[in-house]
């Protein structure tokens, strides 16, 4: 692909995901406009409404598998695995912004987002081996708590590395061994 043929589709698809954050209704044609492509554009590359959506949620799900790798979950330390992780995933909540619930339902990107859960889930228990977290908790206590610090961290107005910190002290702290 050349190179301003992917700024293009790049430009299409974060400004998709954060213009249907907003409002899901949007119509291809005002995506395209505020992507600065035109509208036959964005009809080449997706057939449809659905099409430009699926490539969003991939893109969105690309951008994960990304923060997963980068933080190294079996050989780095917990608590920076953990840091490289939230800073990671709140750049990519801030940058796609979609809505996930649809995103969960997607049957081509179940697969992949399962995968990403479970490695999550085997470094929430290693963090636990480790003790790092409590092992009293529920099973699947601390990973939803994560799931909803993220989501809390994502919308803080600082930047990435800040909100980053904010979440590990609180998630070490809060659900760390006494």
């Amino acid at each position: 692909m050349r190179a301003d043929a992917a700024r293009n589709l790049e430009a299409v698809l974060t400004t998709g995901a954060r213009m249907l954050a907003l409002d899901p209704a949007a119509s291809i044609g005002a995506i395209a406009a505020e992507a600065g492509v035109d509208r036959r554009t964005v009809y080449r590359r997706f057939a449809s409404r659905e099409d430009l959506l699926a490539a969003i949620y991939d893109s969105r799900l690309s951008a994960v598998e990304d923060v997963v790798r980068a933080a190294r979950f079996t050989e780095t330390a917990v608590p920076v695995a953990l840091h490289r992780y939230a800073e990671g995933i709140i750049e990519v909540n801030r940058a796609w912004p979609v809505e996930l619930t649809r995103m969960r339902a997607e049957p081509s990107i179940q697969d992949r987002r399962n995968r990403l859960t479970s490695e999550v889930d085997t470094f929430l228990r290693r963090a636990t081996d480790e003790g790092f977290l409590r092992a009293d908790l529920p099973d699947g206590w601390a990973s939803r708590l994560l799931i909803q610090l993220l989501h809390l961290a994502s919308r803080e107005d600082m930047d990435a590395p800040r909100a980053a910190d904010l979440l590990v002290g609180t998630f070490l702290g809060g659900v760390g061994a006494r």
